[in-house]
C-alpha cells in the first residue's frame, strides 16, 4: 500500500529543502499528491517601540501590523509556488496552504482536512531543556496525527 496523500509541513529554515526533497521522493513512485504547509509567524509584535498604546497610535500600528502581514504573506505566497513548482518538475500534483496558530495543532488539523495519510515533518534535533522550553513540534505531531508521521532528523543534529 502506497500513501495517496502526503502533508509536508516546512518552516523556510534551510531544512526545509531536505523535508521537502524527501516528501517528493515519496510522492514520486505512488503518484501521491503533496500538499505543502506552513504556520505563518508574524515576528516582532511590537515593532515601533509601541508598549504602552494610546489612542491616538493604535490605528497607526494596526496599519503597520497589517502592512507587515500582507508583506509576509507576499513573501510566503511566492516561497510556496516555488514548492509546488519544484514538485510539479517531478510530475507530482502539489498544492499549498498556510494556517497561523499553534505549529503542531495546524499540522494535525491540515493533515485532517486534507484525508492525508502520510505527514513529512523535519525536527531539528534540539534537546534537553531546550526542547523543554521550545517543545516539539514533530513530538506533538507524533502523538496527535490521524495518520503515519515521518521525521526528517537535520543533519546538524549530531544525534
Amino acid at each position: 500500500m502506497g500513501y495517496q496523500k502526503i502533508l509536508v509541513a516546512l518552516d523556510r529554515s534551510s531544512h526545509s529543502e531536505i523535508v521537502l526533497e524527501e516528501a517528493i521522493a515519496l510522492a514520486k513512485p505512488n503518484g501521491a499528491q503533496l500538499m505543502i504547509f506552513h504556520r505563518l509567524e508574524v515576528n516582532d509584535p511590537d515593532p515601533y517601540g509601541y508598549s504602552d498604546l494610546h489612542a491616538s497610535n493604535i490605528a497607526r500600528y494596526s496599519q503597520i501590523m497589517q502592512e507587515r502581514l500582507e508583506s509576509e504573506l507576499d513573501h510566503i505566497r511566492s516561497w510556496l509556488d516555488s514548492c509546488v513548482r519544484r514538485a510539479a518538475d517531478q510530475n507530482i500534483t502539489a498544492d499549498w496552504n498556510w494556517k497561523m496558530g499553534d505549529t503542531g495543532r495546524c499540522i494535525c488539523q491540515m493533515a485532517k482536512d486534507f484525508g492525508t495519510d502520510l505527514i513529512v515533518v523535519g525536527r531539528r534535533g534540539h534537546q534537553g531543556v531546550i526542547e523543554a522550553l521550545l517543545g516539539s513540534v514533530s513530538n506533538f505531531v507524533v502523538h496527535r496525527a490521524p495518520c503515519s508521521v515521518l521525521i526528517v532528523q537535520s543533519r546538524e543534529s549530531g544525534i
